[in-house]
């Protein structure tokens, strides 16, 4: 009888990323005061390698909002995963792509 993955085979079989690499994380906030300083800490905190000189910023169209990228070292899934919720539930924040 054939055996049934186990919930831990189906989390290594769900990602289609190699770990570590490099993961591009997108944010947007409205352009406020110290809103890149606090995306950038939170990316050395999830990732202590990263390197704040990699950060690419886009204004909106009308200069209202800000687009940063932030690439880390993703390690695991589960890193990835709570970057994502912190980010995604900061003050600042609007959009986590």
């Amino acid at each position: 009888m054939p055996t049934l993955p186990t919930s831990s085979d189906n989390k290594r079989q769900d990602s289609l990323i190699e770990y570590p690499s490099r993961f591009p994380i997108k944010v947007m906030g409205a352009k406020a005061e110290g809103f890149v300083h606090a995306m950038t800490q939170i990316a050395e905190y999830f990732d202590p390698s990263f390197d704040a000189s990699t950060v690419e910023l886009r204004d909106s169209k009308q200069g209202n909002y800000l687009g940063i990228t932030l690439t880390i070292t993703a390690t695991s899934r589960e890193q990835l995963d709570e970057i994502y919720r912190t980010l995604s539930t900061h003050p600042m924040v609007k959009i986590v792509l």
